[in-house]
């Protein structure tokens, strides 16, 4: 049914561009015929906007991967560097819920540990919404900000660094099979916001699973219970993620893994002084409009990073055919 509704929303998308567009140029033959400039740069405004809205769907129709239409879990690590570094993932935080926000997208957030001082240490969020997996998986990587510390009292330029990684809520029906006598449990105490049981109760779960060495952990809740079936679920998703890496570097030898994201692996450096840009070192899109980015306008490099992986994905496919 999920899968239906979106074929049905994504045909009446695409008759809703087409209605408006011929209603846009009749405007347009009217407004020349009457001599009406405002009405002719109006329609001229809406086809514009009806363009640019043409190409995402453009985009987003290719969003065809095994997991792509699947919610998402977005884990953001500080790096090394202290405040720094943990004031830098908190922005990133901010930025990627300012995202959703614009973008019609739900999100809750399952795991968070402040800083030291400032920001936060780690974060994971739920992104609920149809590809949201899709178009989060091109923000996995380091993130690199240059910018003068406002918690340097010599006002030094300082560079900071932060992982994010993205990967997808497993369906229901898809089966991910863990032997328990492999995974690691610990709880503990909550830190944050949150109530009168934070900081109280080991209602914090974490699962460490000892085979591949990947680690989720969940404090959303009070319940210690509810707590451990949601970090279940994010572990089934994490190995699920993993499998879908493995298939993808066996078919194209291209697949980002974990590994490859270390903190030599920077995807977009955030310049704040002494210039503004930003510019991922992926597909040399850049803006120089840092706030702008870091207020969520991240849909420019999305969607040339997909529409850089696809085309990768159709010139190999031709060299093979």
């Amino acid at each position: 049914m999920r899968e239906r509704q979106q074929l049905v929303d994504q045909i009446g998308a695409v008759e809703r561009l087409e209605r408006e567009m011929r209603d846009n140029l009749a405007l347009i033959e009217l407004g020349e015929a009457e001599a009406d400039t405002e009405v002719v740069a109006e329609a001229e405004k809406m086809l514009k906007a009806l363009a640019a809205e043409a190409e995402k769907r453009q985009i987003e129709s290719m969003l065809s991967g095994e997991a792509d239409a699947n919610d998402a879990y977005v884990e953001i690590h500080a790096g090394a560097g202290g405040t720094e570094s943990q004031d830098w993932a908190e922005m990133l935080l901010r930025m990627y819920r300012r995202w959703t926000e614009q973008n019609g997208y739900k999100t809750e957030t399952l795991e968070y540990h402040d800083g030291e001082e400032a920001g936060i240490k780690s974060a994971t969020l739920e992104v609920k919404g149809a590809n949201a997996y899709g178009w989060l998986k091109t923000e996995s990587g380091v993130h690199r900000l240059v910018r003068i510390s406002p918690f340097d009292s010599a006002a030094r330029r300082h560079t900071s660094f932060a992982s994010v990684w993205v990967y997808p809520v497993v369906d229901d029906t898809i089966k991910i099979e863990i032997n328990e006598q492999d995974v690691r449990t610990d709880t503990y105490r909550s830190s944050g916001s949150g109530g009168q049981h934070v900081n109280t109760t080991d209602s914090a779960v974490r699962l460490t699973h000892i085979p591949t060495g990947i680690a989720v952990a969940c404090q959303s809740e009070r319940s210690q219970h509810k707590n451990r079936a949601t970090a279940w679920k994010m572990l089934r998703a994490r190995l699920y993620e993993l499998e879908l890496e493995k298939r993808e570097a066996a078919a194209a030898a291209t697949a980002a893994s974990k590994t490859e994201i270390g903190w030599g692996h920077q995807i977009r450096s955030y310049v704040l002084q002494p210039y503004q840009l930003v510019k991922d070192l992926r597909t040399g899109v850049e803006s120089t409009d840092p706030q702008r980015v870091l207020d969520g306008d991240l849909l420019p490099f999305m969607e040339a990073s997909l529409a850089q992986k696809l085309g990768g994905e159709g010139t190999e496919a031709d060299a093979a055919s």
